[in-house]
């Protein structure tokens, strides 16, 4: 992937800096109340030096030591107020502003999600979007917040030092800059590509482990669990390695810096003894002062390195943020038409890393209402075509709209217009009235025994003891599979989506109950537009178009009883459904 500087993420970033701009009087509040707090840090020990070594004197008056007494007192109190204020005001902008980027994130992700179920495999996601928001929090908290409070404090102490000599401010604004630009400059220079790499493996591990966790009965059954292990020891070998690298570069980082501070210390004795000889009571005591104001001051320019070596991973998470798609779901109301008609044209799919079209140049026309069977083989493209349908993929060629709209474009709204019933609809262990309110959790009371009555429940849940508020066991166990598929479309009826998909949903039932939800379904569903997945044919009657596919393409297509008279592919699956055959 082309590498872009932190510097440039930032300038084509639209996603931290509308926040940034939205508080920016919390983030400039938080910034001087930092620098402050080392003010406050470095003033103390100051007078605190000055303080010792004049009362080891003999004073020529009692304010010689009690001014500083009350200045050290001053300065005591307002370093913890102002580290406690700026901990605060510092956290709660972050939180707040990555609290918005969360939300923000969770709106858009599955508009983007299809390109990656596309592109990558599930550990990829993980190892991606797992800690971006959390690297975007620690990029103010440990390197932007630091940096910039160690550059005010940086010039303040430069300036302040001119006041006194400048070809000694001049000495140590070299010092400073050395821990200021040159050592971090290093540590992103050397540590940069060490992090890159450590990403990488990272990323291959979660890849890896992700795949071996979902695949590890094959790993057992293969009797290959010893290799299995092996191998992934040796990924964690060499992250480990490499991590080990980057500690002791780290360490002897460190050490320089300590000996630069230590420079500092040296430097500052000898020009304190030259500058102050013979005035304010002798050298001794203005040593001590500006000596032990070093002191404090270290831990604010001690972290830059660490802080500045960070902007890797921060940038890498800033950039993928950023090519996230943000049309939000009203955009999406704005330009959507109102008419739930689906355009499928010019449909073809492959696969990642295969080269076989799972459907070739499919078109297909679903106007409001339309009922339609899609028959074919297992692994035939049925699946595939209804995951295109619902936007979970994105077509190789070709697209597939709703009312004018980009299926894939849609994200999570396209459950308000495409609801789902699966093989095996899935129940809560919670009250048969909030499984039904997952469809809307407005819904009322009577809404709900409405539906239930639609759906033919209502006398069902009538007859147990706390009726609505009846618990459901985990995955509706208790009920049947036709009772639970009759839950899953009073759930989609208080939703009121137009259109529905159903995935086989009559698989493993009876003949009278399989015909007897048929039945329930199209009764309840007769002004919504239907997408029927079966590879069984009872009740295809009640559609008006059934297509089949075979090896992606589609291969019969029409009106259930105009084929049952004139096609013989379709009579010879019609006898063989029926067991004629």
């Amino acid at each position: 992937m082309f590498k872009i500087p932190l510097r440039e993420a930032f300038a084509q970033d639209t996603w931290v800096k509308p926040f940034m701009k939205k508080y920016k009087n919390a983030l400039i509040l938080a910034l001087a109340l930092g620098f402050l707090t080392f003010l406050s840090a470095g003033g103390l020990m100051f007078i605190s030096g000055y303080l010792i070594t004049r009362a080891a004197s003999r004073p020529e008056n009692i304010l010689m030591i009690y001014i500083p007494i009350v200045f050290t007192r001053g300065f005591g109190i307002s370093r913890p107020v102002f580290r406690y204020l700026e901990r605060l005001v510092s956290h709660n902008w972050v939180l707040k502003m990555t609290s918005k980027l969360r939300l923000k994130l969770y709106q858009t992700l599955e508009t983007d999600g299809v390109f990656f179920k596309r592109n990558y495999r599930m550990g990829d996601i993980l190892g991606m979007l797992a800690e971006d928001i959390n690297h975007i929090q620690d990029l103010y908290l440990r390197t932007i917040f630091p940096t910039v409070i160690a550059w005010l404090l940086y010039i303040a102490i430069v300036i302040a030092l001119g006041f006194f000599s400048l070809w000694f401010a001049l000495v140590m604004a070299l010092l400073l800059f050395s821990i200021v630009v040159v050592f971090p400059l290093w540590s992103l220079i050397i540590n940069g590509a060490r992090q890159e790499r450590e990403k990488q493996l990272k990323s291959a591990l979660y890849s890896e482990l992700t795949d071996n966790v979902l695949g590890v009965s094959d790993w057992i059954f293969s009797q290959r669990g010893t290799e299995y292990v092996a191998l992934h020891e040796e990924s964690q070998a060499q992250l480990l390695n490499l991590q080990e690298k980057v500690r002791r570069f780290n360490n002897r980082r460190d050490f320089l810096v300590e000996s630069v501070f230590g420079v500092i210390v040296v430097a500052l004795v000898l020009w304190t003894s030259q500058t102050f000889i013979g005035n304010h009571g002798g050298p001794a005591n203005w040593i001590a002062a500006f000596v032990l104001s070093v002191f404090p001051l270290v831990d604010a320019f001690n972290v830059l390195p660490s802080a500045a070596e960070e902007t890797n991973r921060y940038k890498d998470s800033l950039v993928r943020l950023n090519e996230v798609p943000t049309r939000t779901e009203a955009q999406l109301t704005e330009t959507f038409n109102g008419i739930p008609e689906i355009q499928i044209q010019n449909v073809s799919y492959t696969y990642p890393n295969t080269t076989k079209k799972v459907l070739d140049n499919l078109s297909l026309r679903l106007p409001v209402g339309h009922k339609l069977a899609i028959l074919g083989r297992s692994g035939s493209g049925k699946s595939t075509l209804a995951s295109l349908i619902r936007g979970d993929l994105a077509p190789s060629e070709g697209e597939i709209t709703l009312g004018g709209i980009e299926t894939k474009a849609f994200g999570d709204a396209i459950s308000e217009q495409i609801g789902v019933i699966q093989q095996t609809p899935y129940l809560f262990n919670t009250t048969i009235l909030n499984n039904l309110r997952l469809g809307n959790q407005k819904a009322s009371e009577e809404e709900a025994w409405d539906v239930l009555e639609k759906v033919g429940l209502k006398t069902l849940v009538e007859s147990l003891p706390e009726g609505l508020l009846t618990m459901v066991d985990e995955a509706g166990l208790r009920f049947s599979g036709g009772e639970r598929h009759r839950l899953a479309l009073a759930r989609l009826l208080l939703k009121e989506t137009p259109i529905i998909l159903f995935d086989e949903p009559t698989v493993g039932l009876d003949p009278i109950t399989e015909q007897a939800l048929i039945d329930t379904f199209f009764e309840t569903l007769s002004d919504k537009t239907i997408i029927w997945i079966t590879h069984h044919l009872q009740g295809i009657e009640k559609m008006d178009q059934v297509i089949f596919i075979e090896d992606g393409q589609l291969e019969m297509s029409g009106n259930p009883r105009e084929l049952a008279k004139t096609n013989p592919r379709y009579k010879k699956l019609k006898t063989i459904d029926e067991g004629r055959l």
